[in-house]
Parts: C-alpha cells; structure tokens; sequence
C-alpha cells in the first residue's frame, strides 16, 4: 500500500510535466515508459527547471482579437540583446503553449535563438486559453459567406495584429509547425497575409484515410481514434485516460 500510495504521489508530481505533451504523445505513453517515470522521479526533481521568461527574452501575454470577436491566447517572446527591428517566428498549436519556454535555449529552438527573431506562439481557436470552439481539421470556409473563419483566418489575423502592435518587429513573419501545427502552416499559406515571408511544415496530416494517423493503409485505428478524438475534440485542455 506504501508503494501504490508513493506511485500515485510521483504521478501526480508528473502532471506539470506532462501537461505541455500533446494527446498524439500521450496516447502512445506505454507501461515501460510509465515505470521510468516513477523511478526516476528523485533525478528529475534535483535538476534546474528552466526559468520563463527564458534568460536573455521578454515575455507578453496577449488575447488576440479575430475578425468574428473570439480572442486567442498568444504568448511572445523578445530578446533583449537585439535592437533593430527583428522578424517573427510563428506557431500555432492544438496542443497548449504554456510551457513552451523549455524549448529555450537547450530545446528545439536553440538553433535559431543567436540568429535574432521575436518567438510567439498561439493555442488555436477553442484549446486551452484561447476562446471559441475547437473543430479538428477546421474545414476551409465558404467564399460566399464574408463572416465565416477557419485557421488560415485566424492565422491572417493573428499576423495582421502582430505587425502592428509587437513592438520593434520588421513586418515580416515566419511561420513553422510538425503534424497538426504543420497542417496549420499549410492553412495559412492559401490565402497567405503579406507580412508571411516563409514558412517550413514537416509531417503534415494530407491523406487520413491512407498512410496516416487515423489510418494506415486504409485500417482504421479505433483506439488511436477514439484517443485522441477524445482528448482533442471534447475538452479544451489535454486530459489523461
């Protein structure tokens, strides 16, 4: 009982970890996998959490305004040490942006960090802090409805706002993202705002019924499906099941 009682204590010592991995890495979390994790626990809690801001940026948070009224949460990042007018790289994910300063500077950004961008980074409509409501893959909208929205909308007016309002940028944008937030990337670009200068997609969803996720080779994968479906699609921050 003294065991079970220490394990589910580590577990939930490991929800702040956790929250920041999407529902695609969760569903694959394996019994292996979960034992790592209670026995390395003692490790884990010595070492140095990486501090936010990041050392060297500033951060803002915003709640950007789309065209039909929802607000997006937007978190930017500016580093301190540049003082031209610097370009802006963009990514927008489903997956919550709160703990994206641990790709700084020894994650997955720390190749570009000398180079000189200001870093936002955007939870899409309905996930985690941004309002409205999530709809995965939003279909495109209609041409004939001047109200409609989908992602490259919201993508056009988070970008329209950024040149405007982000203090010392030089107007232009990137924007980069792997599997869904490559799939956003590529929204973006069909009706591309002119500030979008370039952008870099890898492993975008193109085909679910074939060779991807949701299928492989045209074999539905109920419990992938219904997984991430769920966590997704029905509540607005990732849970665990």
């Amino acid at each position: 009982m003294q065991r079970d009682l220490s394990q589910i204590r580590t577990l939930v010592e490991y929800q702040s970890l956790r929250n920041h991995l999407s529902c695609y890495l969760e569903s694959k979390i394996y019994l292996p996998f979960l034992l790592v994790l209670v026995f390395c626990t003692p490790l884990y809690s010595q070492e140095t959490q990486p501090p936010d801001p990041p050392v060297g940026f500033e951060k803002t948070e915003q709640m950007i305004p789309m065209r039909d009224g929802v607000k997006l949460h937007t978190i930017i990042y500016t580093p301190k040490s540049h003082r031209e007018p610097l370009p802006i790289l963009f990514q927008r994910t489903p997956y919550g942006i709160d703990n994206t300063y641990r790709a700084f500077p020894s994650g997955i950004l720390k190749e570009v960090i000398d180079d000189g961008y200001i870093f936002a980074f955007q939870d899409i409509r309905g996930r985690f802090k941004s309002d409205g409501q999530f709809v995965m893959l939003r279909p495109l909208r209609t041409s004939q409805d001047p109200k409609a929205i989908d992602e490259g909308t919201d993508t056009y007016d988070t970008i329209d706002w950024m040149v405007k309002n982000v203090p010392n940028n030089n107007g232009r944008v990137g924007m980069f993202g792997t599997s869904y937030p490559g799939w956003l990337v590529v929204m973006a670009v069909l009706e591309p705002h002119p500030a979008l200068k370039a952008v870099t997609e890898q492993a975008t969803p193109a085909d679910m019924y074939l060779g991807d996720d949701f299928h492989h080779n045209g074999a539905f994968r109920l419990s992938y499906g219904f997984e991430y479906s769920l966590c997704a699609g029905i509540f607005k921050a990732d849970v665990e099941f």
